[in-house]
């Protein structure tokens, strides 16, 4: 071990965070934006009209069905609620090979298919948080698995290291230099440290019949059929009869599982077999309505109404599994609970952020006491302002695509995704020609201006601009746009700030109280 436990600790500590701190800190940013999807998406798609949930949507959603796709195996309807206002169905085409999948938004007051822009919305976000883009799925997920098994070394070593880890909670030093940039690190792992242990755990619990199926697979040969239906209690779907039968009314059945759910509401509504005597409908909880993300549904028989099915709680592992899926996505989360998830999710990407800067200028400063300043260096560096810098100027770029691309473009969605990449590959190339600290103050500059002219693009291509969505209520519009000003402000505050440092003298530049090579921080106070 290095010179004794705690020392071995910081410099695991060390390692642990810079191989995968550049992924960690997209992981970070894109997750934290993926606690709004619905309303990311909502407002990527202007050409939706502000709608209230009604107790009609879930009637007028199977009227539609049944005129657009009577011969459909299966019917998927996800009911508005006060974050996502847009009534959705999906549908399996008949004989379509693989998923087979089509949607469409409808109109709740007439059932009417409502033409809106194809966009990945915030769906683009929370699937990049957890499996990537242009990597393969599977690759993506292993590759993030395994950087969330690294972020939590990370965290358990940082705790063993810091002796004082509850006064540096309250340590800040303004001003400082690189000490200053340390007390930012500290503050912003200590003040989620909860969120940061719950958020890493429960993302690899989500993946553990990815990472560790061999129990499975062991105690259950015969394949993962059984296992579900033991943990889940999922049951296989009953095959068509080949016998016409008309559906019962959905409102009475929807009424029937609010009265047993205590007033729960329907989020999600799923037909097999329309028309057949052998259908079913299966209505299902909001995810909203309870932290644990087994999903709670009723099944009926789907002539004659009659339940077939109550899935409650489940078996305590799966409801043990649950519990942790629904916490870490914090989809039960009111208001005041999501800003608190959102804050945790921005402090704990500015703790990998503070961390991979420390990183870099410490390596920047062995290697001028050495007389040549390497490669290694120069790349850290590069990264470090193409990752923090660059990535939330791609997210901004991505939005300008979603209002700028024309709305009947092919595979728009695609392409909204090209731009953020194509972005983001010009922000890992600027450092080349602009260095240092001019890098920095160029990608936070037009990334501020680029959020900050959002809404006035909305004003000049669309009429979900600010000012009309706060008299028409449409509070999820409006709340967004708010939020892209102060992602400009913020943006710009660090612009502002890395502008106006001046670099310390060389023989002050490094404080006695950062750890030098060898040491940890616990040594070095």
């Amino acid at each position: 071990m290095k010179e004794g436990f705690r020392q071995s600790m910081a410099w695991l500590h060390r390692w642990a965070g810079l191989l995968v701190g550049w992924v960690l800190f997209a992981v970070f940013l894109t997750g934290t934006a993926a606690y709004l999807r619905p309303e990311i998406s909502y407002w990527m798609r202007p050409e939706l009209a502000l709608s209230r949930p009604g107790p009609a949507d879930a009637e007028v959603a199977v009227r539609a069905m049944q005129a657009m796709a009577p011969n459909s195996p299966s019917w998927f309807i996800n009911l508005p609620d006060e974050r996502d206002t847009t009534l959705r169905v999906f549908w399996r085409e008949p004989g379509a090979r693989g998923r087979g999948f089509r949607e469409a938004v409808l109109d709740p007051a007439t059932g009417r298919t409502v033409e809106a822009r194809e966009t990945l919305g915030g769906e683009f976000f929370y699937r990049f948080h957890f499996q990537l883009h242009y990597v393969g799925v599977l690759w993506g997920r292993w590759i993030v698995s395994i950087c969330a098994m690294f972020m939590l070394v990370a965290i358990v070593s940082g705790i063993i290291t810091h002796r004082r880890i509850f006064a540096d909670f309250f340590t800040f030093r303004p001003g400082k230099g690189q000490r200053s940039w340390l007390d930012g690190h500290n503050i912003c792992a200590v003040l989620a440290l909860p969120y940061h242990l719950m958020i890493t755990y429960t993302g690899l619990v989500l993946f553990m019949l990815m990472v560790m199926p061999w129990g499975i697979d062991r105690a259950y040969p015969g394949g993962r059929a059984a296992f579900n239906a033991e943990a889940f209690g999922s049951a296989p779907p009953r095959p068509r009869a080949g016998n016409a039968a008309p559906l019962s009314p959905v409102l009475p059945l929807v009424q029937e599982a609010e009265r047993r759910w205590g007033g729960g509401r329907v989020g999600r509504i799923v037909v097999a077999n329309p028309g057949d005597a052998n259908a079913t409908i299966q209505l299902v909880r909001a995810d909203s309505e309870r932290i644990s993300y087994n999903p709670q549904s009723l099944t009926f028989d789907g002539p004659t109404g009659a339940l077939i099915q109550d899935s409650g709680e489940g078996h305590p592992v799966a409801e043990v599994r649950g519990w942790m899926y629904g916490l870490h996505i914090g989809r039960f989360a009111g208001p005041l609970l999501r800003a608190l998830f959102i804050l945790s999710g921005l402090a704990g990407t500015a703790m990998v952020a503070t961390g991979c800067v420390l990183w870099a200028t410490k390596t920047r400063q062995q290697a001028a006491r050495q007389g040549r300043v390497g490669f290694g260096t120069h790349l850290l560096e590069h990264l470090n302002v193409a990752t923090i810098a660059g990535l939330p100027l791609a997210m901004a770029a991505f939005f300008w695509a979603n209002r700028l691309l024309p709305a009947g473009m092919p595979q728009r969605a695609d392409w909204e995704v090209h731009v953020f990449f194509a972005t983001w590959g010009l922000c890992l190339i600027h450092p080349l020609f602009r260095r240092g600290r001019q890098a920095w103050i160029e990608q936070f500059a037009i990334g501020a201006l680029a959020f900050a002219l959002l809404p006035l693009l909305n004003v000049l291509v669309t009429q979900r601009h600010l000012l009309a969505t706060l008299s028409e209520g449409d509070h999820v519009r409006a709340g967004f746009d708010l939020g892209l000003l102060g992602c400009a402000l913020m943006l710009g505050a660090l612009a502002w700030k890395v502008a106006r440092h001046r670099p310390a003298p060389a023989s002050s530049r490094v404080p006695s109280s950062i750890p030098r090579p060898g040491r940890s921080v616990e040594a070095a106070r």
